[in-house]
């Protein structure tokens, strides 16, 4: 086989399932899906609802969360990590807020989303940073299976 023809064939296949940008202007469904997961984080964080918000990540053990030094593994640990960092006494959780959004497709089942988040609690100073989001698609849909999050 022409040595030339292989290295093609391997180029693109590297650049198929790797992150490849969707088109904002595509109408991917898919892109569509995935951007929906951040509007119903968004929404039920805003609400006030951390049991919907979780509804959105993978409900599994295997399931990870990074920010800062810390080290999440599990649906329930990171859940639990969102009531005690946020909720306080019952505290309101805020208005939360994501901007930059950038949506890349990794093969047929798994996405990673960029993007920034802002967050604002009354009587606190905003909070903010950027943040990575492993999905995969799921029988249910896309879930997120892995959070990356600076602050």
């Amino acid at each position: 086989m022409n040595i030339r023809l292989v290295s093609l064939t391997a180029i693109g296949l590297l650049l198929f399932s790797t992150g490849v940008p969707w088109s904002q202007d595509s109408g991917s469904g898919a892109e569509k899906e995935l951007r929906q997961v951040l509007s119903d984080q968004q929404e039920a964080w805003n609400q006030g609802n951390l049991n919907l918000f979780m509804e959105t990540y993978w409900k599994s053990e295997r399931l990870s969360y990074f920010s800062g030094g810390t080290v999440i593994e599990g649906w329930q640990g990171l859940k639990e990590r969102y009531e005690k960092r946020y909720r306080g006494k019952g505290e309101s959780l805020g208005r939360v807020t994501f901007s930059e959004i950038k949506v890349e497709k990794l093969g047929t089942e798994h996405a990673l989303i960029k993007g920034r988040w802002n967050l604002i609690r009354d009587g606190e100073d905003p909070l903010g940073g950027l943040f990575s989001l492993v999905l995969r698609r799921f029988d249910e849909g896309w879930k997120i299976i892995h959070d990356h999050t600076s602050g």
